[in-house]
């Protein structure tokens, strides 16, 4: 056997091994696409209620870094008597059992679209204060988060 053909037929078995990896690691699917949703919060916060006690919204995104989609369907917190979900029109504010969180997304919760709204707190929040909001999602469980208490006027990024 000749010290070329030696060679080709090393860097071709090489080359075999390398690709029959990498069809593994396809096949068997890689990253966060498990089939499992892979949720965190950023951005949360509260702006303080127009009157002290008064109801107050909260605003935060919910990213989805996996594969599968989840729905947000309940938020609870010890510092409030209720937490709900809503969702804005033109000229309307709706009440809704769950929210959509997609797979590889977000659910954004800002002015004049989803929201929450918080009603009867423990205490009147003011500026500085934090709020526990817990989170639960269909199938991931409940997260909970801290979410500061800004300003009437505060808007994120300005």
């Amino acid at each position: 056997m000749s010290r070329a053909f030696r060679r080709s037929a090393l860097i071709g078995a090489g080359l075999s091994a390398v690709l029959a990896t990498g069809t593994i690691l396809v096949a068997c699917g890689t990253g966060s696409d498990d089939g499992r949703a892979e949720l965190s919060v950023i951005g949360s916060y509260v702006p303080v209620p127009a009157l002290p006690g008064g109801m107050g919204a909260g605003y935060l995104t919910v990213r989805n870094d996996g594969g599968t989609a989840d729905r947000l369907v309940a938020v609870t917190s010890p510092d409030a008597g209720s937490v709900t979900m809503h969702t804005s029109g033109e000229s309307t504010m709706t009440a809704v059992d769950s929210l959509q969180v997609p797979a590889h997304g977000a659910l954004e919760l800002a002015r004049g679209g989803h929201h929450l709204m918080i009603m009867g707190w423990q205490k009147p929040p003011a500026v500085g204060d934090e709020l526990e909001l817990d989170l639960t999602f269909a199938k991931s469980g409940t997260i909970t988060v801290t979410v500061p208490v800004k300003p009437l006027t505060y808007r994120p990024g300005s």
